[in-house]
C-alpha cells in the first residue's frame, strides 16, 4: 500500500467509527497490520509532538475557544456513548453470570 494511502486509512481509523476488521476487509490489509500503523504513528506524533496532548485533546482544546454551545453538544454527545458502552458492559456481565453461573461482581461488604 502507497505511503499517501496508508495515511489515509490511519486517519480514517483514528476519526472513528470504523474498526481494524472493517478498514481491513475495505482496503485488503490485515487487521493487526493496520493496528500496528496507528500504534506506530502514534508513537511518531508522540516522540515529535511538543507537548502529550492527544489529538482529542487538541480538538477539545480548539473548541472551547470557539463556539460554547458546540462544546456542550460534544461532551453531550461523548456522555450518551460512554453510558450506552457503561449499559452493554453491565448487561455482558449479567449474560454470562447467568450463562456460566459464575459471580464476576464483587458483592458488596466482602472481606478484603
Amino acid at each position: 500500500m502507497r505511503g499517501k494511502r496508508k495515511k489515509d486509512v490511519i486517519e480514517e481509523y483514528l476519526r472513528g467509527g470504523t474498526s481494524y476488521r472493517e478498514l481491513g476487509s475495505k482496503y485488503g490489509v490485515s487487521s493487526s497490520t493496520l493496528q500496528r500503523w496507528v500504534e506506530a504513528a502514534g508513537r511518531d506524533k508522540t516522540a515529535g509532538a511538543e507537548s502529550g496532548f492527544t489529538e482529542k485533546a487538541k480538538e477539545a482544546e480548539k473548541a472551547e475557544g470557539a463556539d460554547p454551545t458546540a462544546e456542550i453538544r460534544r461532551l453531550r454527545e461523548e456522555l450518551r456513548r460512554e453510558r450506552l458502552h457503561n449499559e452493554l458492559l453491565n448487561a455482558m456481565i449479567d449474560i454470562a453470570e447467568e450463562q456460566f453461573e459464575i459471580p464476576i461482581r464483587k458483592k458488596r461488604g466482602a472481606k478484603r
